[in-house]
Parts: structure tokens; C-alpha cells; sequence
């Protein structure tokens, strides 16, 4: 059977021979005694078996995915656990019980991670398989052939991300699950685990060991883990940021708008840690959440993608962005829309609140030089205030006339008819109120791009490359007098 495709359900229906392993002290009398009464009961009687002995279950749970390797035995335990622990997350809890102080709860679950890798795989066979037990009569070379079981790496990383999201808060990674301090035993310590689970999801989101669950399973562990500080700093340092990116984009399937919410999701618990703003502002984060936002009708993703921009408000040039984006008109329509979710509502208020007052602190330029910089021109109020142009004509000066270069450069690689249109009258302005107008617009050759524009498809496109060329050629002085 292909295990990339193997089902819990065709999992548990197997006949697991405990009493062999307990004849060959693989486990013990008392775990063979606990498996009986739990394997093959009803689901409610095994929640009473939890509610009344959960710690001793968990340990025979991990001792047998520490000392057996058969593939369908280890199949087996991680369904049993996947299985209580979705009828019930907090049992997660039981993983930390004080009874299990010594116990390494964390290594066998990250183990499987990495077992697709023959060197991690045998190390980790010589290091946990007892002497003259079933490794004695294991053929290791078969036991390789099922490196990279997708099943196991997929029960493995969702049980480990319950298990760490539900340790004690007095954890403080020093120690795993606890431990005493005078325990003998080498136990994997909770940033081991951490970074250990972040490499492997990294991995999964570069190059998938499945084709359509892989990245799922990645950003779904995300989602749980990135509350962690920990698992943000070592994310950033993997360079794992940049790997959500392409996942932000509008989605139609149900399975597509889960993986885009929960992408969203890591994006916001990012958006709390000041390494990840810094390379979320250098990316396209912003637009495709915008572009998101716009599209999306599933209520959680537009809250936390609304979320997300409260945080972003506040850092660096986010808040001129998102005005530049068009978002206070998208809060408003969002605002227009029946949601029922209250936090939601509250949340576009805050965010139009938040939008306004970051409006107020912009200087008109600022407003200006960001919508030129990122090429969205169109007809706002700015454009054809003279006021505007008379208080700021010098402030064109800056950066060696940047601005007025990128004004050529739309000109020249634009397809948009409304950015070509405003660009020519912006040009035309500047003429019209610079001293040096038209000396300088000659120097930076955009007499011939203007020209150009002249005989273009679109009637607003020719209408103000004229006026643009009109004024190049009459100069200040005549300008004044041609009809905008």
C-alpha cells in the first residue's frame, strides 16, 4: 500500500501482537495489561481510561515508539495518539504530568520527523534500540526502505505540536517535560525540539514530502507554534518568512481557504515580532493581503488579515502603504458588509480609526511621493491643487529629482491608461510652477517619451501628453495660460 496515502482509519482496523513484544521485553507486564483493556475499546471508554489513568497510557505510548521500529506498530501508537488527542486537545496536557517528570516525551515524535535522512536514521536506531532485542532480528536495511513515511511524519508533527503548545508555562526550556535535575538520562531539551520542528517545516514548505499535504500540515503546525517567541526568532533565521508569501492569495475551495487562514494566521503572529515587520515591509505581503482582504467573503480570514494590518499600522511606512493601497476605501466596504462576528466589526473600526489618524500625519507630499513610488497614479485631489504644487515644488528637488525619474520611468513601462495620463499632467505641472521646469524635464529626456504618449490608444493619454508638451515647449511664462 502507498503510506503517502494511508488513512487513521486503515491504521487502527490492524491486530497488533502486544504479547509478542512483552515476550521479547520489548514492553512491559503492566504495559501489556493497560493495551488490552484500551486497544480495540469504544471511543467513550477509552476517554474514561484517559480521565482515570492517562499519565500511565501516555508512557506506554512513547516507550513503545522509543523501543519498537515495525513499521505498522509505529503507525499504529501514533494513530492511537493522534486519535485521543483530536476527540480531546487537552490531553496534550498529559504529556507534562508530573508522574512522567524523566520521561523524554519530545524525542521519539521528532525522531520520525527526520528518519527520511539514512544517517539521522540509523544514528537514532543505534542510540534508542535496547541490545539483543528486536533490532537483533531487524533487517535495519528494510527498516529504511520506509524513510520518509508520510504518515508517521504527519502524526509525528501535529502530536509534537500539541505536546509543546500544551507544556507548563514554568517550562522554560532548559529542560524537557520537566525533568528533574538529578535525572541521569540525556533529555532533549525544549529549544532542541523547537528548532528541530522548525527546520522540518521550513523543509515541507520548500520541497513537500507530499504533494498535496505537505505544505497544509507545515503551515497548520505554524499557525500553533508561532506563539512561541522562540519558534519566531528561529523561523525569521531560516528564512522561513519569505516561504508564506506565495500562499497569500484569494482562494475558492474549501481546503484552499483553510491553508490561506492559517497562513494568514502565521502572518499575523509574525506581525508581534520586530525581525519579521522588517522583511514583511520589504516584501509583497502587504498588497497580497489587500488583495485578500478585497476578495475574501469567510469572515476569519478578513478578521485576521484586518488584524494584521491594526499591528502593521504603527510600523515604519505601513500605515502610507496601506492608504496608498486604497484601504480606507476597502474598510469602508468591508464596513458596508452583514458580518456576524462582533470582534470583526470592532476591528474594522479600530482599523478605519487607525487609517484616518495616519492620514492626518502625512504631509501632502509624503501622500504623494508614495503613491509615484509605487506606480498606483491616479486622479486623486493633489494632483490638481495648485496650492499643492506651489508649496511643494521644491521638495521635487530631492534625491537628484527622484521623483520626477520614476514619472519618466511609468511613462515609459506603464500599460495603465489612468497612470500615463496623471504622469504626463504631473510632468506638466512641474513645468508649469519649477523656475527651471523645463530645462531640468529636458535633461532628463522626457520630451521624447511625452511625444510618444501623443499618439496613444487612450483620448485621456494623448489629451495630457499635450498639455505636457504644450507647456515644455511654451515655458513657464505661457503655461498659466493653457486650459487644464
Amino acid at each position: 500500500m502507498d503510506r503517502a496515502e494511508l488513512t487513521a482509519e486503515q491504521v487502527l482496523k490492524r491486530d497488533i501482537p502486544w504479547e509478542t513484544y512483552m515476550t521479547t521485553k520489548l514492553i512491559s507486564g503492566t504495559g501489556l495489561q493497560l493495551l488490552r483493556r484500551y486497544d480495540n475499546k469504544s471511543e467513550s471508554y477509552r476517554a474514561q481510561l484517559l480521565d482515570d489513568d492517562g499519565p500511565a497510557y501516555v508512557r506506554v505510548f512513547v516507550s513503545i515508539l522509543r523501543n519498537i521500529f515495525k513499521e505498522e506498530t509505529v503507525e499504529y501508537v501514533l494513530a492511537l495518539i493522534d486519535e485521543m488527542l483530536t476527540a480531546n486537545p487537552k490531553r496534550a496536557r498529559l504529556f507534562h504530568d508530573k508522574s512522567l517528570a524523566n520521561e523524554d516525551a519530545y524525542e521519539p515524535f521528532l525522531k520520525y520527523l527526520f528518519l527520511q535522512k539514512r544517517d539521522l536514521g540509523l544514528l537514532k536506531i543505534q542510540e534508542c534500540c535496547p541490545p539483543l532485542l528486536e533490532v537483533v532480528y531487524l533487517d535495519v536495511n528494510k527498516l529504511l526502505l520506509w524513510k520518509g513515511n508520510w504518515f508517521i511524519q504527519e502524526k509525528s508533527c501535529k502530536i509534537l505540536a500539541l505536546i509543546i503548545s500544551a507544556r507548563p508555562k514554568s517550562e522554560d526550556g532548559i529542560v524537557a517535560n520537566g525533568e528533574a535535575s538529578n535525572s541521569k538520562e540525556k533529555s532533549t531539551t525544549i529549544d532542541d525540539v523547537l528548532k528541530g520542528l522548525v527546520k522540518w517545516l521550513c523543509t515541507q514548505l520548500k520541497k513537500p514530502s507530499h504533494p498535496s499535504r505537505g505544505i497544509p500540515t507545515a503551515i497548520n503546525c505554524l499557525a500553533a507554534l508561532l506563539k512561541e517567541p522562540l519558534v519566531r526568532s528561529s523561523f525569521v533565521q531560516a528564512d522561513g518568512v519569505k516561504l508564506l508569501i506565495p500562499l497569500i492569495s484569494p482562494a475558492s475551495t474549501q481546503q484552499s481557504i483553510q491553508l490561506l487562514y492559517e497562513t494568514c494566521l502565521c502572518v499575523w503572529l509574525l506581525s508581534y515580532y520586530e525581525p519579521a515587520i522588517e522583511y514583511l515591509a520589504t516584501s509583497r505581503a502587504l498588497p497580497r493581503l489587500v488583495d485578500v482582504v478585497k476578495s475574501s467573503t469567510k469572515e476569519k480570514v478578513v478578521r485576521v488579515v484586518v488584524l494584521t494590518f491594526g499591528n502593521f499600522l504603527s510600523k515604519g511606512t505601513f500605515g502610507a502603504l496601506m492608504v496608498d493601497l486604497g484601504l480606507p476605501q476597502i474598510v469602508q466596504s468591508l464596513k458596508s458588509q452583514a458580518w456576524s462576528d462582533e470582534d470583526l466589526l470592532e476591528a474594522l473600526n479600530q482599523l478605519e480609526d487607525g487609517l484616518k489618524d495616519n492620514i492626518k500625519k502625512l504631509s501632502s507630499f509624503d501622500k504623494y511621493k508614495q503613491e509615484v513610488l509605487l506606480g498606483h497614479l491616479d486622479w486623486s485631489p493633489m494632483h490638481k491643487d495648485p496650492f499643492f504644487w506651489r508649496e511643494n515644488i521644491t521638495c521635487f528637488e530631492e534625491n537628484d529629482f527622484q521623483i520626477l525619474r520614476v514619472l519618466t520611468t511609468i511613462m515609459d513601462s506603464s500599460n495603465d491608461p489612468r497612470a500615463l495620463a496623471v504622469a504626463c499632467f504631473d510632468l506638466s505641472q512641474f513645468i508649469q510652477h519649477h523656475p527651471a521646469g523645463r530645462v531640468i524635464v529636458t535633461d532628463l529626456k522626457a520630451k521624447e517619451r511625452v511625444m510618444k504618449l501623443m499618439n496613444h490608444e487612450s483620448a485621456e493619454v494623448t489629451k495630457n501628453a499635450l498639455l505636457c508638451i504644450q507647456r515644455l515647449f511654451l515655458g513657464a511664462k505661457y503655461a498659466s495660460f493653457l486650459q487644464v
